[in-house]
Protein backbone atom coordinates (compact mmCIF):
# COMPACT_ATOMS: atom_id res chain seq x y z
CA UNK A 1 0.00 0.00 0.00
CA UNK A 2 1.41 3.42 -0.95
CA UNK A 3 1.95 6.17 1.62
CA UNK A 4 -0.98 8.18 0.25
CA UNK A 5 -3.44 5.34 0.87
CA UNK A 6 -2.05 4.77 4.36
CA UNK A 7 -2.58 8.43 5.20
CA UNK A 8 -6.06 8.34 3.64
CA UNK A 9 -7.08 5.50 5.99
CA UNK A 10 -6.08 7.67 8.95
CA UNK A 11 -7.82 10.70 7.44
CA UNK A 12 -11.13 8.86 7.06
CA UNK A 13 -11.27 8.44 10.85
CA UNK A 14 -11.29 12.21 11.43
CA UNK A 15 -12.45 13.75 8.10
CA UNK A 16 -15.79 12.73 6.54
CA UNK A 17 -14.98 10.89 3.30
CA UNK A 18 -11.27 11.36 4.00
CA UNK A 19 -10.90 14.67 2.18
CA UNK A 20 -12.63 17.92 1.30
CA UNK A 21 -14.06 17.25 -2.16
CA UNK A 22 -16.00 14.36 -3.69
CA UNK A 23 -14.21 14.72 -7.03
CA UNK A 24 -10.82 14.21 -5.34
CA UNK A 25 -11.64 10.95 -3.61
CA UNK A 26 -9.60 7.85 -4.51
CA UNK A 27 -12.83 5.93 -5.03
CA UNK A 28 -13.53 8.11 -8.06
CA UNK A 29 -10.36 6.89 -9.79
CA UNK A 30 -8.45 3.86 -8.49
CA UNK A 31 -9.67 2.65 -5.07
CA UNK A 32 -6.92 1.52 -2.69
CA UNK A 33 -4.17 2.38 -5.19
CA UNK A 34 -4.67 6.08 -6.05
CA UNK A 35 -1.74 8.09 -4.61
CA UNK A 36 -4.27 10.44 -2.87
CA UNK A 37 -1.77 13.04 -1.58
CA UNK A 38 0.91 15.16 -3.23
CA UNK A 39 4.31 16.29 -1.99
CA UNK A 40 4.79 18.94 -4.67
CA UNK A 41 3.54 19.85 -8.13
CA UNK A 42 4.97 21.83 -11.03
CA UNK A 43 3.62 22.43 -14.51
CA UNK A 44 1.66 19.30 -15.37
CA UNK A 45 3.74 17.03 -13.10
CA UNK A 46 2.82 15.95 -9.59
CA UNK A 47 4.90 14.05 -6.98
CA UNK A 48 3.21 11.70 -4.49
CA UNK A 49 4.36 10.86 -0.97
CA UNK A 50 6.49 8.01 -2.34
CA UNK A 51 8.30 10.47 -4.65
CA UNK A 52 6.74 8.93 -7.74
CA UNK A 53 6.24 11.44 -10.56
CA UNK A 54 3.01 11.56 -12.56
CA UNK A 55 1.69 13.61 -15.46
CA UNK A 56 -1.65 14.96 -14.28
CA UNK A 57 -4.39 14.04 -16.75
CA UNK A 58 -6.98 13.96 -13.95
CA UNK A 59 -8.13 17.57 -14.26
CA UNK A 60 -5.23 19.70 -12.98
CA UNK A 61 -6.77 20.66 -9.65
CA UNK A 62 -10.41 20.02 -10.66
CA UNK A 63 -9.74 22.04 -13.85
CA UNK A 64 -8.67 25.16 -11.94
CA UNK A 65 -4.91 25.29 -12.65
CA UNK A 66 -5.09 26.31 -16.28
CA UNK A 67 -1.54 27.75 -16.28
CA UNK A 68 -0.10 24.63 -14.69
CA UNK A 69 0.86 23.97 -11.09
CA UNK A 70 3.03 26.47 -9.22
CA UNK A 71 3.13 29.05 -12.02
CA UNK A 72 6.03 31.45 -11.40
CA UNK A 73 4.20 34.64 -12.32
CA UNK A 74 1.13 33.83 -10.23
CA UNK A 75 3.20 32.69 -7.25
CA UNK A 76 5.39 35.79 -7.39
CA UNK A 77 2.32 38.06 -7.27
CA UNK A 78 0.82 36.02 -4.43
CA UNK A 79 4.02 36.17 -2.36
CA UNK A 80 4.22 39.94 -2.83
CA UNK A 81 0.63 40.25 -1.70
CA UNK A 82 1.27 38.14 1.41
CA UNK A 83 4.26 40.31 2.30
CA UNK A 84 2.02 43.40 2.24
CA UNK A 85 -0.61 41.65 4.41
CA UNK A 86 -3.12 38.90 3.75
CA UNK A 87 -6.10 40.55 5.48
CA UNK A 88 -6.67 44.05 6.85
CA UNK A 89 -9.52 46.33 7.90
CA UNK A 90 -9.13 48.18 4.58
CA UNK A 91 -9.57 46.95 1.02
CA UNK A 92 -7.00 45.64 -1.45
CA UNK A 93 -6.53 47.75 -4.58
CA UNK A 94 -6.21 44.57 -6.65
CA UNK A 95 -9.94 43.89 -6.41
CA UNK A 96 -10.61 47.11 -8.34
CA UNK A 97 -8.03 46.11 -10.96
CA UNK A 98 -9.56 42.66 -11.34
CA UNK A 99 -13.09 44.05 -11.61
CA UNK A 100 -11.96 46.40 -14.40
CA UNK A 101 -10.24 43.56 -16.23
CA UNK A 102 -13.26 41.25 -16.06
CA UNK A 103 -15.58 43.99 -17.31
CA UNK A 104 -13.13 44.78 -20.10
CA UNK A 105 -13.19 41.14 -21.21
CA UNK A 106 -16.97 40.85 -20.82
CA UNK A 107 -18.19 44.06 -22.39
CA UNK A 108 -21.85 43.11 -21.83
CA UNK A 109 -21.37 43.32 -18.04
CA UNK A 110 -21.20 46.39 -15.80
CA UNK A 111 -20.32 45.24 -12.28
CA UNK A 112 -18.32 42.52 -10.54
CA UNK A 113 -18.24 40.98 -7.09
CA UNK A 114 -15.77 38.48 -5.61
CA UNK A 115 -15.87 35.62 -3.14
CA UNK A 116 -13.76 32.55 -2.40
CA UNK A 117 -15.32 29.44 -3.95
CA UNK A 118 -17.38 28.35 -6.92
CA UNK A 119 -20.19 27.09 -4.71
CA UNK A 120 -20.32 30.44 -2.94
CA UNK A 121 -20.46 32.28 -6.28
CA UNK A 122 -23.38 30.09 -7.38
CA UNK A 123 -25.21 30.84 -4.16
CA UNK A 124 -24.64 34.60 -4.51
CA UNK A 125 -25.84 34.53 -8.12
CA UNK A 126 -29.02 32.67 -7.16
CA UNK A 127 -29.65 35.09 -4.28
CA UNK A 128 -29.26 38.04 -6.65
CA UNK A 129 -31.57 36.54 -9.23
CA UNK A 130 -34.23 35.69 -6.66
CA UNK A 131 -34.14 39.19 -5.22
CA UNK A 132 -34.85 40.56 -8.70
CA UNK A 133 -37.24 38.04 -10.19
CA UNK A 134 -40.95 37.97 -9.38
CA UNK A 135 -40.93 34.20 -9.94
CA UNK A 136 -38.65 32.44 -7.46
CA UNK A 137 -38.22 28.92 -8.80
CA UNK A 138 -35.21 27.72 -10.75
CA UNK A 139 -34.65 25.77 -13.98
CA UNK A 140 -31.14 24.31 -14.09
CA UNK A 141 -28.89 22.34 -16.42
CA UNK A 142 -25.51 20.98 -15.30
CA UNK A 143 -23.68 20.82 -11.98
CA UNK A 144 -23.82 23.80 -9.63
CA UNK A 145 -22.42 22.70 -6.27
CA UNK A 146 -23.53 21.23 -2.97
CA UNK A 147 -25.87 23.92 -1.61
CA UNK A 148 -29.46 23.20 -0.58
CA UNK A 149 -31.03 25.06 -3.50
CA UNK A 150 -29.33 22.67 -5.97
CA UNK A 151 -29.57 19.34 -4.15
CA UNK A 152 -33.26 20.10 -3.50
CA UNK A 153 -33.93 18.93 -7.07
CA UNK A 154 -33.72 15.39 -5.70
CA UNK A 155 -36.30 15.98 -2.98
CA UNK A 156 -39.16 15.69 -5.44
CA UNK A 157 -37.50 12.96 -7.52
CA UNK A 158 -34.26 11.27 -6.33
CA UNK A 159 -33.24 10.81 -9.99
CA UNK A 160 -33.45 14.47 -11.03
CA UNK A 161 -29.70 15.01 -10.77
CA UNK A 162 -28.65 11.67 -12.26
CA UNK A 163 -28.55 12.95 -15.84
CA UNK A 164 -26.67 16.15 -15.00
CA UNK A 165 -23.16 15.25 -13.79
CA UNK A 166 -23.22 13.11 -10.64
CA UNK A 167 -25.78 10.43 -9.90
CA UNK A 168 -26.94 9.25 -6.49
CA UNK A 169 -26.54 12.60 -4.72
CA UNK A 170 -28.19 12.47 -1.29
CA UNK A 171 -30.60 15.02 0.18
CA UNK A 172 -30.02 14.29 3.86
CA UNK A 173 -30.01 17.61 5.71
CA UNK A 174 -31.60 19.53 2.82
CA UNK A 175 -34.62 21.49 3.98
CA UNK A 176 -37.91 20.07 2.70
CA UNK A 177 -39.11 23.65 2.17
CA UNK A 178 -37.07 23.67 -1.08
CA UNK A 179 -39.04 20.76 -2.52
CA UNK A 180 -40.48 21.52 -5.95
CA UNK A 181 -38.59 24.80 -6.31
CA UNK A 182 -35.86 23.63 -8.69
CA UNK A 183 -36.47 21.82 -11.96
CA UNK A 184 -33.95 20.14 -14.31
CA UNK A 185 -33.76 20.57 -18.06
CA UNK A 186 -31.29 18.97 -20.41
CA UNK A 187 -28.48 20.23 -22.58
CA UNK A 188 -29.29 20.60 -26.29
CA UNK A 189 -32.93 19.75 -25.50
CA UNK A 190 -34.77 23.07 -25.74
CA UNK A 191 -38.13 21.32 -25.42
CA UNK A 192 -37.26 20.20 -21.89
CA UNK A 193 -36.95 23.87 -20.91
CA UNK A 194 -39.98 24.98 -22.88
CA UNK A 195 -42.14 22.46 -21.00
CA UNK A 196 -41.12 24.00 -17.67
CA UNK A 197 -42.33 27.42 -18.77
CA UNK A 198 -45.52 26.03 -20.29
CA UNK A 199 -46.65 24.86 -16.87
CA UNK A 200 -47.26 28.09 -14.96
CA UNK A 201 -47.34 26.31 -11.63
CA UNK A 202 -43.59 25.74 -11.94
CA UNK A 203 -43.15 29.49 -11.32
CA UNK A 204 -39.76 29.57 -13.10
CA UNK A 205 -38.02 32.94 -12.80
CA UNK A 206 -34.36 31.88 -12.98
CA UNK A 207 -32.37 29.78 -15.44
CA UNK A 208 -28.90 28.63 -14.41
CA UNK A 209 -26.80 26.46 -16.69
CA UNK A 210 -23.30 25.61 -17.85
CA UNK A 211 -22.89 27.06 -21.36
CA UNK A 212 -20.83 23.98 -22.23
CA UNK A 213 -19.14 21.07 -20.54
CA UNK A 214 -18.14 18.20 -22.88
CA UNK A 215 -20.67 18.58 -25.69
CA UNK A 216 -20.95 21.80 -27.76
CA UNK A 217 -24.36 23.45 -28.23
CA UNK A 218 -26.35 22.33 -31.27
CA UNK A 219 -29.06 24.05 -33.32
CA UNK A 220 -28.46 27.43 -31.62
CA UNK A 221 -29.34 25.92 -28.24
CA UNK A 222 -27.87 28.74 -26.14
CA UNK A 223 -29.55 31.42 -28.23
CA UNK A 224 -32.86 29.61 -27.86
CA UNK A 225 -32.39 29.45 -24.08
CA UNK A 226 -31.73 33.17 -23.96
CA UNK A 227 -34.79 33.85 -26.11
CA UNK A 228 -36.95 31.81 -23.72
CA UNK A 229 -35.49 33.65 -20.72
CA UNK A 230 -36.26 37.03 -22.26
CA UNK A 231 -39.77 35.98 -23.30
CA UNK A 232 -40.58 34.78 -19.78
CA UNK A 233 -38.71 37.58 -17.97
CA UNK A 234 -36.41 35.05 -16.32
CA UNK A 235 -32.89 35.84 -15.12
CA UNK A 236 -30.31 33.89 -17.15
CA UNK A 237 -27.17 32.78 -15.28
CA UNK A 238 -24.24 31.13 -17.02
CA UNK A 239 -22.14 29.03 -14.67
CA UNK A 240 -18.61 29.25 -16.12
CA UNK A 241 -16.88 27.74 -13.10
CA UNK A 242 -15.83 24.67 -15.07
CA UNK A 243 -15.68 26.20 -18.55
CA UNK A 244 -14.42 29.75 -17.98
CA UNK A 245 -10.98 30.68 -19.37
CA UNK A 246 -10.11 27.09 -20.32
CA UNK A 247 -11.10 26.88 -23.98
CA UNK A 248 -10.99 30.61 -24.69
CA UNK A 249 -10.14 33.85 -22.92
CA UNK A 250 -13.14 34.83 -20.83
CA UNK A 251 -15.59 31.95 -21.08
CA UNK A 252 -17.56 29.78 -23.46
CA UNK A 253 -20.48 32.20 -23.74
CA UNK A 254 -18.16 34.67 -25.49
CA UNK A 255 -17.13 31.98 -27.94
CA UNK A 256 -20.77 31.25 -28.80
CA UNK A 257 -21.74 34.95 -28.69
CA UNK A 258 -24.58 34.54 -26.21
CA UNK A 259 -24.49 36.86 -23.20
CA UNK A 260 -26.33 36.08 -19.95
CA UNK A 261 -27.64 38.45 -17.28
CA UNK A 262 -25.16 37.05 -14.75
CA UNK A 263 -22.01 34.95 -15.19
CA UNK A 264 -19.94 33.25 -12.52
CA UNK A 265 -16.32 32.07 -12.51
CA UNK A 266 -14.29 29.93 -10.12
CA UNK A 267 -10.71 29.29 -9.09
CA UNK A 268 -9.42 29.18 -12.66
CA UNK A 269 -9.22 33.00 -12.58
CA UNK A 270 -6.64 32.58 -9.78
CA UNK A 271 -4.97 29.46 -11.24
CA UNK A 272 -6.26 27.35 -8.35
CA UNK A 273 -6.06 29.89 -5.54
CA UNK A 274 -9.37 30.47 -3.71
CA UNK A 275 -11.24 33.18 -5.56
CA UNK A 276 -14.46 33.34 -7.55
CA UNK A 277 -16.35 36.11 -9.33
CA UNK A 278 -19.87 37.13 -10.22
CA UNK A 279 -20.39 39.63 -13.04
CA UNK A 280 -23.64 41.09 -14.32
CA UNK A 281 -25.61 43.84 -15.92
CA UNK A 282 -26.39 47.12 -14.19
CA UNK A 283 -29.07 48.58 -16.44
CA UNK A 284 -31.61 45.91 -15.52
CA UNK A 285 -30.59 45.89 -11.90
CA UNK A 286 -29.57 42.24 -11.62
CA UNK A 287 -26.34 43.15 -9.89
CA UNK A 288 -26.32 46.78 -8.82
CA UNK A 289 -29.71 46.80 -7.14
CA UNK A 290 -29.07 43.70 -5.09
CA UNK A 291 -25.41 43.53 -4.09
CA UNK A 292 -25.92 45.58 -0.95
Amino acid sequence: MNKGQKLLKKAKKIIPGGNQLLSKRSEMFLPEFWPAYYKKAKGCKIWDLDNKVYYDFAGMGVTSCILGYSDKTVNRALIEGIKKASMTTLNATEEVDLAKELLKIHKWSDMAKFCKSGGEACLVAIRLARSYSKNQNIAFCGYHGWHDWYLAANLQDPRNLDKQLLSGLKTKGVSKTFSGSIKPFFYNDIESLEKLFQRKKHNIGIIIMEPMRAIPPKNNFLKKVKKLAKKNKAVLIFDEITSGFKDNYGGMHLKFKVNPDIAIFGKSIGNGYPISAIIGKKNNGYVARNFY
